[in-house]
This record gives structure tokens, C-alpha cells and sequence, in this order.
């Protein structure tokens, strides 16, 4: 199935904005995952909107937009695997509400064995909206095939199932290169 949503755009820096879909959302990260990914999506020449492919459970198409990228934001973003990384979180966070009707509302402790990055929840019920409903694992491609997007998403899959019994699993893979996401359902 195809969607290709004229007219939908996604703001990075919303991220960094008080947004009724994002309510566990720290803003002073989400203005570090904003930087990240206009570092990546620059670093790729990519204009300050492009259009970001999505596949995986649902294939669109969507706008995104980045603010423009200054020599501080540039230095601050100088490691690129963080960036890389930050900056898919970002794209992650903009994608999930949207395809899903779930949103990061708590960062998942490191060191339990989960296996995953953030607890989603659902923005449809105000009432359950911090009930852990589902799990996320984000990755990062800065530049790849469709075979080493594919292959990275294999791997997130693999990672989150010792918590697979806990809640449903997504992962979402984000490649900056055409730049395009594949997020899948476990």
C-alpha cells in the first residue's frame, strides 16, 4: 500500500517544541535530535525540505523539514555515529505518532536486557497515555543500500526479542542518505 500524503510535513524542530503528540518528550533532546539529523540530512546535500520515503509496515511518502545548519551546530554534531544516531531518534519520534498513534513517552534503562531504545504510548487516550504500550528501537544509517537498510533492521530485530514478551515491538531504521525510514512490527 502506498500513501503518498501530499502536503504532510513533518518539522524537525517540532522536537524541541511542546507538541500534544510527544508528551514524554524531553524538548532540550529533542532540540539535540533536531540538530543531529539536519547535520546528517546536510551532510548528504540534502535541501532543508526533502521527501523521506517510508516503508516497512506502511509505505509514504512524507515532506521533512530541517532548520539550516550553522558552524556550531556543525562542530557540536562532529562525532558522527552520535549524530547518526540522535539524529534517527529525532526522525523516529516525528514518524511513530504519526503512523501509529503511539509516541515516546520514557527512555528505556540500558543494562536490563530489553533491548530497546523507548517505551511508546498511546496519544489517542489521555487517560493511558504513559501506559507502556509498546517498545522502539531506533538505528541510524548514514548512507546505505536497501540490502544494509534491510540487513540493520534484521539486527534491531534480533536485539529486541529477550523483551519481546513484555509489549509489541517496532523498529525503526533510518538511512540519510535517500534518506529514507523502514519501521517494522514485531
Amino acid at each position: 500500500m502506498t500513501d503518498s500524503a501530499p502536503g504532510k510535513t513533518l518539522y524537525l524542530n517540532d522536537l524541541c517544541q511542546n507538541k500534544p503528540e510527544r508528551p514524554g518528550w524531553s524538548l532540550t533532546f529533542g532540540a539535540t535530535c533536531a540538530d543531529a539529523a539536519a547535520v546528517c540530512l546536510e551532510a548528504q546535500s540534502h535541501p532543508v525540505q526533502v521527501t523521506l520515503q517510508v516503508d516497512g509496515m506502511q509505505t509514504l511518502t512524507v515532506e521533512l523539514q530541517r532548520n539550516t545548519v550553522d558552524d556550531t551546530v556543525r562542530r557540536f554534531n562532529a562525532d558522527l555515529e552520535v549524530a547518526t544516531e540522535y539524529g534517527a531518534y529525532g526522525i523516529a519520534a516525528l514518524l511513530m505518532p504519526h503512523l501509529t498513534q503511539l509516541t515516546v513517552i520514557e527512555r528505556s534503562i540500558k543494562g536490563r536486557g530489553f533491548g530497546f531504545d523507548f517505551w511508546l504510548g498511546s496519544i489517542d487516550d489521555p487517560q493511558t497515555v504513559f501506559q507502556r504500550k509498546a517498545r522502539l528501537e531506533v538505528s541510524g544509517i548514514r548512507q546505505g543500500s536497501q540490502s544494509i537498510l534491510q540487513s540493520r533492521v534484521n539486527m534491531k530485530l534480533e536485539q529486541i526479542s529477550p523483551s519481546d514478551a513484555l509489549s509489541p515491538g517496532y523498529v525503526c531504521v533510518v538511512e540519510f542518505g535517500t534518506p529514507r525510514a523502514r519501521i517494522v512490527q514485531k
